[in-house]
């Protein structure tokens, strides 16, 4: 285990490496600069602006820079969630700039005071989707040919065909409008959860309750269950003893995945119900051209969807021993 963590880490390095050049270019490439306002600055003011932030030289220059900053100089976790919150710099010397938009605000600050809004919502979405898709999966398997599977695989289609996009605003429309149960925008109160987590989850729900049925179909038509059932083990017992471990491992491989598309499909949802996150942040940042934002972001994103993906597959490995780390 030791040795494939370690690879998959020197693995990630050329990875980051890439999308940090293929996002520094691109956000340069866009027309308008961060100080491109409505508003005419003056001359004076603009440059002194660039100059402050580096923009005023060479590209190259500034990549190298950006890169020099990026690179760890120190290492101390313990102080990752020291002081005023999430501290990259404070824990492995990671300097991600300043923005161009908050004015003396670093992109440290602003990932620090907007990160665990969407991590909670990614984490209610994620409980959600394999709350309800887990169940619908082992009721439609064990119920085979059955009006009830034929009920949660129609359920899963609809989760399929409908995006958040849309499902959102009539969530909105339905139950903060017209029935007034939720508000339709906000982060304050536990209630103000239900909708957007809702809205993520049930999108997964309908992939996690078909690969859970295809897993479970095929589990229980194995030797080792028909044994089972053969020595007189009850239907519940042969479900979530002998055959959840077996036909979970679907739904495993899958949570890599969907964990990336909660992450990113959290940039809908909180801009849809005005949620105080940091997807929300990266839309804002990405019209306002604050590119130091938007790459942070990026940034951050990729490096907590790759370690998420890791602990997928070292869960994955201990489920089914048949697997192998190498």
């Amino acid at each position: 285990m030791v040795r494939f963590i370690a690879r998959r880490l020197l693995e990630t390095i050329p990875v980051l490496l890439i999308i940090i050049t293929a996002t520094f270019f691109m956000i340069r490439s866009v027309p308008g600069g961060p100080f491109t306002t409505e508003r005419a600055v003056s001359p004076e003011v603009l440059k002194n602006l660039n100059a402050y932030y580096g923009l005023d030289r060479p590209v190259h220059e500034q990549y190298g820079r950006y890169l020099w900053n990026l690179t760890p100089k120190a290492f101390a976790p313990q102080r990752l969630f020291s002081g005023d919150g999430f501290d990259l710099k404070a824990a492995f010397g990671i300097d991600l700039g300043y923005s161009t938009k908050y004015t003396n605000r670093t992109i440290n600050e602003i990932v620090a005071a907007k990160l665990p809004v969407s991590l909670e919502l990614g984490a209610w979405s994620l409980l959600v989707a394999l709350g309800v898709g887990l169940p619908l999966g082992i009721l439609a398997a064990v119920r085979r040919n059955t009006w009830m599977d034929y009920a949660a695989s129609s359920f899963s289609m609809l989760g399929i065909c409908v995006p958040t996009f849309v499902l959102g605003p009539l969530f909105v429309l339905i139950f903060a409008i017209h029935l007034g149960w939720f508000a339709s925008s906000g982060w304050y109160f536990p209630a103000d959860r239900v909708l957007p987590a809702l809205t993520l989850g049930l999108v997964y729900v309908a992939y996690i309750a078909r690969l859970t049925r295809g897993g479970f179909l095929e589990v229980l038509n194995q030797d080792y269950i028909r044994t089972a059932r053969a020595k007189g083990a009850g239907e519940l017992r042969v479900v979530f003893r002998h055959a959840l471990r077996g036909g979970l491992l679907p739904v495993v491989s899958y949570l890599g995945p969907a964990i990336a598309g909660i992450v990113s499909g959290s940039f809908v949802i909180e801009t849809i119900f005005q949620i105080p996150g940091l997807g929300r942040e990266f839309v804002s940042s990405a019209f306002n051209r604050d590119q130091p934002l938007v790459i942070g972001t990026v940034l951050l994103y990729a490096v907590l969807i790759i370690g998420l993906n890791l602990l997928v597959d070292i869960v994955q490995v201990w489920l089914n021993p048949r697997l192998k780390f190498e």
